[in-house]
């Protein structure tokens, strides 16, 4: 898969930036995932899900403790789909067209102060599993996402807030415990649903 379409070097040309997207793709872009993208990866918290399909376009964000999304190869990544509710809309569009983005941030570092990376796009190919053989290591989780890279490169920080995790979401699944219920599920007419 090409990095850059014909939109995108229509721009880079109209505004001079051919050369220097080239080369920051020469640079930095890899087809795998290296042990310390590896590394980076797995130690956040969250990450953002960007799908599409036809005109329904959707960014989600996705999260559990550190280390839920699992390099499990250098081309191959996985993430648990969580409860949720109910609308499908990153799955739907992954089961209408697989071409998935992963942006994984770390806003609690500041560009140049020993972070070697902040943010970390990822693109490939999605498929849903209802059965995986890492479905069971997931307490709470309803299936498994796996994605096949195609592209990694870490992007620009300077925009990257610096910012402190006060504490971990109370609703992601725990082994052995049951999770609160969210508020939007005790809306009336959606309880009634459920």
């Amino acid at each position: 898969m090409a990095m850059f379409h014909e939109g995108n070097r229509a721009l880079q040309d109209k505004y001079g930036g051919r050369a220097v997207a080239d080369k920051i793709i020469d640079l930095v872009e890899a087809p795998t995932v290296s042990d310390e993208f590896k590394e980076f990866i797995e130690s956040l918290p969250f990450f953002f899900l960007a799908t599409s399909a036809g005109e329904n376009t959707d960014c989600s964000f996705k999260g559990g403790e550190p280390g839920f999304v699992r390099v499990v190869a250098p081309d191959r990544i996985i993430f648990p789909d969580y409860d949720g509710n109910r609308m499908y809309k990153s799955l739907g569009n992954i089961t209408e067209n697989p071409n998935v983005g992963l942006l994984f941030m770390k806003f609690g570092a500041e560009e140049g102060k020993g972070a070697l990376y902040l943010r970390v796009r990822v693109s490939g190919k999605a498929t849903v599993h209802d059965e995986h053989e890492a479905l069971d290591s997931y307490p709470g989780a309803k299936r498994i996402v796996e994605v096949a890279v195609t592209h990694v490169f870490p992007n620009c920080p300077r925009y990257v807030p610096h910012m402190q995790m006060v504490e971990p979401s109370r609703h992601i699944p725990q082994d052995g415990t049951d999770q609160p219920t969210p508020a939007w599920k005790e809306i009336p007419p959606i309880a009634e649903l459920l």
